[in-house]
């Protein structure tokens, strides 16, 4: 049978579908308009009260360990990164579905984006450090997305009374009778001439309209946004980094002797030192805190006899400064794990300064403070014991790069970061651990947080095909205040055999090893152990790092051609 021709009167094939697929594409640009609208606020209230930081912020504190801890391991030093972009493509999916929903009703889209607004001022009202003023980029910058969104969908509208005439005329029945049925059936007539000849052309006159506003709509987002990034920019702090000039400590780091770094000879070997760009880098921090060196003050506050304040100045012209080599990691880091670096650090050796303040005997705890709120909770013992422990505020021979903690930070070898490194440090509170939490205690990650004793295979690199014959197995060992005595090697079950050390430098320094060993063709398990200078051996015993550091053998497959 032949199918019927068309009538002159059918709508456009599709027709329904494209305005969805135009409401959709509305929406994302409406989102567009209100983050760019949102970012140039930003530039002037500050960055972090961007919508996008705000709500990433509050999301990284509202994830459960678990999940962070599975986006550390996956994402490493970029699971920043991969959250802003997950937000934006939450943000995008969430502006598609505005739009269809706007393009059936006003309010409905009006309150999607308004919802969107009210998201990103709680969350940059409740920060830590967040002030009334931080709700301003996210209210305005929804204001902007309404208006965008109305402008764009109003191409896309049928007034219902043409939309129930357009019904009528393609059922082909009688107009509905409202009195003059003469007037209604000419209505319908003209309507159907309009859809058989005219509607064509209207659409494309409509669609014309629609995206000459989306592109309006593109052009003020993204000016609107590269405006908030240009203005963000007069918060950036690197000429008054670079204008610093760190000040001479009067106690320097231990001398390295002769060929303290193995790195020189062995391919792949992690060097003794690690350079500032490649340091470590695991915080909660989305837009890192940027603190003017003429505007900063830490303060003393809590269990203190005196406590005081001081300036950069202050700390940069005391007599007591330090220099010393210490190795950090990150409870985070997984056995093997790259989590780790070496930095030689300047600063304020920290138990003289508690002490000049008049700390009292009854305090088990140092509440430190970021200047974007996040607390660090460090043990007051040892904060006091500790030798090297110290305020930094030189890393590796120039001022602390922003990144990691300018323009000071607490070091204290032996523990874990997440209770001594308290970066941006702003202020320091002698309490009790029952007193209050800081933010990591709050989340159930231990108290205290010794590091514990470590070793990695850095080369060579696991699944790697190389020649079979001699090769050098070699990586770093470390364990804070203790040092390591041996590190010890065993290829697939054979005897564990002794690696060569470095030079020993300091307790607080991670020790570089080798082992050069003959590889016969095949694939091969190596696993390495290291032994502290107290006697302490590394357990084989393993443990994921939370709450209290990882821990275990790390071990490896390789195969010899």
């Amino acid at each position: 049978m032949q199918a019927p021709a068309p009538t002159p009167d059918a709508p456009p094939a599709g027709g329904a579908r494209g305005r969805t697929a135009l409401a959709a594409l509305a929406g994302l640009l409406a989102a567009a308009v209100a983050v760019g609208v949102a970012e140039l606020i930003a530039g002037l209230v500050g960055a972090a009260a961007s919508p996008v930081i705000a709500v990433g912020d509050a999301v990284i504190t509202l994830t459960p360990e678990p999940v962070k801890a599975f986006a550390i391991r996956t994402f490493g030093e970029n699971d920043k990164i991969a959250l802003v972009v997950g937000t934006l493509v939450i943000i995008a999916v969430y502006a598609l579905v505005v739009g269809v929903v706007g393009l059936r009703n006003r309010g409905l889209g009006a309150l999607g984006i308004a919802l969107f607004g009210l998201v990103g001022a709680v969350a940059a009202i409740t920060r830590p450090a967040g002030g009334l003023l931080d709700v301003l980029p996210s209210v305005l910058g929804a204001g902007a997305g309404v208006l965008a969104l109305f402008a764009l969908l109003a191409p896309l509208a049928v007034a219902p009374g043409v939309a129930t005439a357009r019904a009528t005329a393609r059922a082909g029945g009688p107009a509905p009778d409202r009195g003059d049925t003469h007037a209604d059936e000419r209505v319908v007539e003209r309507l159907r001439e309009v859809l058989g000849s005219g509607d064509r052309k209207g659409a494309a006159l409509d669609r014309r309209r629609f995206f000459l506003t989306s592109g309006v709509a593109l052009g003020a987002a993204a000016v609107t946004g590269g405006g908030g990034r240009l203005l963000q920019r007069r918060f950036d702090i690197a000429g008054d980094r670079a204008a610093l000039e760190l000040p001479t400590p009067s106690s320097r780091a231990a001398a390295l002797p002769a060929g303290a770094d193995l790195a020189a000879e062995v391919d792949g070997l992690t060097p003794l030192f690690t350079d500032n760009g490649e340091f470590y880098r695991v915080d909660t921090a989305i837009s890192v805190p940027r603190i003017r060196p003429a505007e900063y003050r830490l303060e003393m506050a809590g269990m203190f006899d005196s406590p005081r304040g001081y300036s950069l100045t202050d700390l940069f012209e005391r007599d007591d400064l330090i220099e010393r080599d210490i190795t950090l990691t990150c409870v985070s880091n997984e056995v093997g794990g790259g989590l780790a670096g070496t930095a030689r650090w300047i600063g304020v050796p920290l138990a003289t300064l508690l002490e000049e303040n008049g700390i009292r005997s009854g305090s088990d705890q140092l509440l430190c403070r970021s200047e974007d709120g996040m607390t660090i909770g460090a043990p007051t013992r040892s904060a006091l014991q500790v030798e090297d422990a110290m305020l930094a505020f030189g890393m590796n021979g120039e001022p602390l790069p922003v990144e990691h903690g300018f323009p000071v930070r607490m070091v204290i070898p032996g523990l874990y970061g997440y209770v001594s490194a308290c970066k941006w440090l702003v202020r320091i509170e002698a309490t009790t651990f029952d007193a209050v939490d800081a933010y990591w205690t709050e989340r159930d990650w231990a108290a205290e947080g010794p590091i514990k004793i470590a070793s990695r295979i850095d080369t060579p690199a696991p699944l790697r095909e190389f020649p079979a014959g001699r090769r050098a197995i070699a990586g770093v060992a470390w364990a804070q205040t203790r040092g390591i005595a041996s590190v010890e090697v065993r290829v697939d079950e054979g005897d564990w055999t002794e690696a060569e050390l470095s030079p020993a430098v300091d307790a607080d320094l991670w020790r570089q090893w080798v082992l050069p060993y003959d590889f016969p063709a095949g694939r091969h398990s190596i696993t390495v152990r290291a032994t502290g200078a107290d006697g302490e051996v590394q357990t084989d015993e393993r443990t994921a790092p939370f709450p209290a550091g990882s821990s275990g053998w790390h071990s490896i497959q390789v195969v010899a051609g």
